[in-house]
């Protein structure tokens, strides 16, 4: 306890044996206070312990100075100052590394160790106080004063007295290693300030609790210290001691179970029931267990499993509770893959499996980058838009594959049931889980890529709505509760990556809508199609058609006369097609003819392998006449032109709209001639024109609906022209929504209208003033070749778009 000994392993271990000689010493008060201490004692520096008056302590000496003080003070009065050290660390402590006040002590006994060191018993007598030491060799011996008790009689002494007496006897109860007869002794001492340093010595205090009490000479304060010590140890056994019940009842609970089962099993063993059937669900318990199901889960397992254990296995609901507990085993709850965050390596992967695409493969970066930044970030909901063919879909593969994420896709083209996004209830016979469920079971892991393909192909009926059931799927703020009607437990999606696809987003909600980040991928230029045909679509179709040992390869010009004569598309599949059936007709000449010679496919061999060309310009045979203008126009499958002509003749007043043309496209003929009959004099056009004629506004390609408001200006331009008789500039488009008073409004889908314009062979357009910023986001070699004019007003249109007036007699 003292020296170089730990001084509560000491004090647990060892003090116990001397409780009953303490008490014995307690009840002779008067041969403590006869005991004679002289004003000059030896000093024996005490390791992390203080002693009280009147207590009985076992101190281990082992250092060198406090072993000769022993011996000496052995053969005389055994009589020594007990003075705790300020730290327990200190191996020759000097009088300034004792504290001030301490204990005088008598040796009651001594044992000797084979080692040279010795154990003494020692008693308290009085408080004392060093006043100078008078030697530090070979021990320290100093000059003491004694310390009484200030002792004020007063009522509230008494009462304090008693308080503390009565705490103490609780105290004594419920602590196990103190014996009762301390209650005993205590009631029996009349001495307030006895009762004090009792108490404290018998308990597990800190050095500097104990220092303090010691300091403490007025009793009325020392008893107030203790009973508010006792009160605070009383509140840790009290915990403790709950603690310990709580944890013996879920022992005796888990213990009974385990009883219990086992009996269960003797039993039917006996009764030669025992088949598989336990197996079965001890089985089931472990797979759960493994699982690590969350708290709301785990309990709706255990019930399920608990009440198979009830149902014959020949029930039907036998299987149904099976099959339920299966589910909830195989989600990953716990399992997820990590994230690969090094961004050079995502750009890799992305620019190897995809060219151009730029926005998109930026905004996955930024999300590798807010994940590299913060732990667990919102995964982003995005929206690729574009037309059929552009590479949707297998851009999710390769965002998969930059992150090392498990992939899973789920086709929402024609889905009409929300059972099929929710799930069906286990009230249905052969129910199961929604494929939301089904695809983090198929994928393995609670952080997949999980691209929801085609959604705006979603239908709805007397089923539900499907498009309303992904509003919480999709929604950051509710999907990490998500519940499943089959499950009925809640399903953590936050983690989970979403990627949706979608032609055109008219069909959507607008609630899911607004949940998704849209992300726009226009057509491809010829430029583009033929560089991903070099570096994917060629080599993909040679592999695939066994021609991989050198027997083909195909010219850059005739990649273009593919290009231009045999597709009119804003994607890749029609291209990727034509060239399969090129790669496939060469097979055929190697296997029939035997030709084994490299073969080069070059423009002028493409008729031979594809036919004809199906596409061809239209513009040197229909443009330059009075009366046609050419359009731009946006469709699902990329930008298109269109060719819109006007005829002037004998009639009374009637306009005829065909062209299979929609609502829209028909109020924008209708307000085109409107501003032409108002401003038909501005434009040299007899104001009387529409007395006596008909116009006849035609759009070709009769069998394809049309709409929309940006053929305005066309309209307005093929009017003018037939009225005029100037034809329009040769090789321009144009588009823009007109209002009656002429101003040119903007509209969308301009990227994709200049890739139809380039692809047709026009080199002006004209466009609304405020939709220069669209234009001025396209890359530079797409512009390249084009001049674009921007108007407001239809005044600004006829000027530029119609040819001067022939002024020739």
């Amino acid at each position: 306890m003292t020296d170089d000994t730990d001084f509560e392993v000491t004090e647990i271990d060892e003090q116990q044996p001397e409780r009953d000689e303490q008490a014995k010493w307690y009840g002779f008060e008067e041969e403590v206070d006869d005991v004679a201490v002289v004003d000059d004692l030896p000093v024996l520096p005490l390791r992390g312990v203080a002693i009280f008056p009147a207590s009985i302590v076992p101190l281990l000496i082992s250092r060198e100075s406090s072993l000769v003080m022993v011996e000496e003070a052995l053969g005389g009065d055994r009589v020594i100052g007990l003075f705790a050290q300020r730290a327990a660390e200190t191996e020759e402590p000097a009088p300034a590394d004792l504290h001030d006040r301490g204990c005088a002590g008598r040796i009651l006994k001594m044992l000797k160790y084979p080692d040279g060191s010795i154990r003494i018993l020692v008693q308290g007598l009085r408080r004392i106080e060093a006043v100078e030491y008078i030697s530090e060799s070979p021990y320290l011996r100093a000059r003491i004063r004694h310390l009484d008790d200030e002792v004020e009689e007063a009522i509230e002494l008494q009462a304090m007295k008693t308080q503390v007496v009565q705490t103490f006897s609780r105290f004594v109860e419920m602590a196990p290693y103190l014996p009762d007869e301390l209650q005993v002794v205590v009631i029996n001492i009349k001495n307030p300030g006895r009762i004090a340093d009792l108490v404290a010595a018998n308990l597990n205090l800190a050095l500097e609790e104990k220092q303090k009490l010691i300091e403490t000479l007025d009793v009325a304060k020392r008893l107030s210290q203790v009973n508010a010590i006792l009160g605070r140890e009383i509140e840790l056994l009290e915990l403790g001691q709950k603690i310990q019940t709580e944890v013996q009842t879920e022992l005796h609970k888990n213990q009974k179970e385990f009883y219990l089962r086992q009996q269960l099993k003797a039993i039917q063993r006996e009764l030669g029931e025992e088949d598989g059937r336990m197996g079965e669900i001890d089985m089931l318990r472990r797979r759960i267990e493994e699982a690590k199901l969350p708290e709301e889960a785990l309990e709706a397992a255990n019930s399920e499993l608990d009440r198979l254990g009830l149902i014959p296995p020949e029930s039907a609901e036998h299987s149904v509770v099976r099959t339920y507990i299966e589910w909830l085993a195989d989600i990953p709850w716990s399992i997820s893959t990590e994230d690969n965050l090094d961004i050079e390596h995502a750009r890799t992967i992305l620019d190897e499996d995809h060219f151009d695409l730029e926005k998109v493969k930026d905004r996955i970066l930024e999300f590798l980058a807010v994940r590299k930044l913060r732990a667990n970030p919102r995964g982003p909901i995005l929206c690729l838009v574009g037309p059929p063919g552009v590479g949707k879909t297998s851009l999710g593969r390769s965002i998969a594959r930059a992150l090392e994420r498990k992939f899973y896709r789920l086709s929402l083209g024609g889905v009409r049931d929300e059972a099929e996004i929710r799930g069906h209830r286990r009230t249905y016979v052969g129910s199961l889980p929604g494929r939301i469920v089904q695809g983090l079971k198929s994928a393995g892991s609670n952080n997949p890529l999980f691209m929801l393909d085609e959604i705006d192909k979603l239908g709805s009926d007397v089923r539900g709505d499907p498009s309303s059931a992904l509003l919480e799927v999709l929604d950051p703020e509710q999907n990490f509760t998500f519940r499943d009607h089959y499950l009925d437990v809640p399903v953590d999606l936050s983690r989970v990556l979403f990627l949706t696809t979608a032609n055109y987003l008219d069909p959507i909600p607008p609630a899911l809508k607004d949940r998704m980040e849209v992300l726009e991928l226009p057509g491809y230029s010829e430029e583009e199609k033929a560089e991903i045909a070099r570096r994917h679509l060629v080599p993909k179709q040679i592999e695939e058609n066994g021609l991989d040992g050198g027997f083909v390869s195909f010219d850059d010009a005739a990649l273009t006369t593919v290009i231009r004569d045999y597709t009119r598309e804003a994607g890749l599949r029609n291209f990727e097609r034509e060239i399969g059936s090129i790669c496939r007709k060469v097979a055929t000449r190697v296997v029939s003819e035997g030709e084994t010679s490299p073969l080069t496919v070059g423009p002028e061999d493409v008729a031979d392998y594809l036919g004809p060309p199906r596409f061809f310009s239209e513009l040197a045979d229909r443009e330059h006449k009075p009366g046609v203008a050419i359009g731009l126009a946006w469709t699902p499958q990329g930008g298109d032109i269109l060719f819109i002509e006007a005829s002037r003749m004998d009639g009374k007043k009637q306009l005829t709209l065909t062209g299979h043309l929609g609502d829209v496209m028909k109020e924008s003929a209708q307000a085109a001639l409107t501003f032409l009959r108002t401003n038909a004099e501005a434009y040299g056009i007899d104001a009387e024109f529409y007395e006596n004629s008909d116009i006849h506004i035609h759009v070709p390609a009769g069998a394809i609906p049309k709409d929309g408001p940006s053929a305005g200006v066309t309209m307005v331009a093929a009017l003018a022209s037939v009225l005029t008789g100037r034809p329009i500039r040769s090789r321009l488009a144009m588009t823009g929504e007109i209002t009656l008073r002429g101003a040119v409004l903007p509209v969308g889908g301009i990227k994709e209208k200049v890739l139809a314009a380039r692809r047709a062979g026009v080199k002006e357009i004209l466009m609304p003033a405020l939709n220069e910023k669209d234009a001025g986001e396209i890359a530079p070699q797409l512009r390249e070749g084009l001049t674009f004019g921007y108007i407001h007003s239809a005044e600004e249109l006829l000027q530029r778009a119609l040819e001067p007036r022939d002024e020739s007699p």
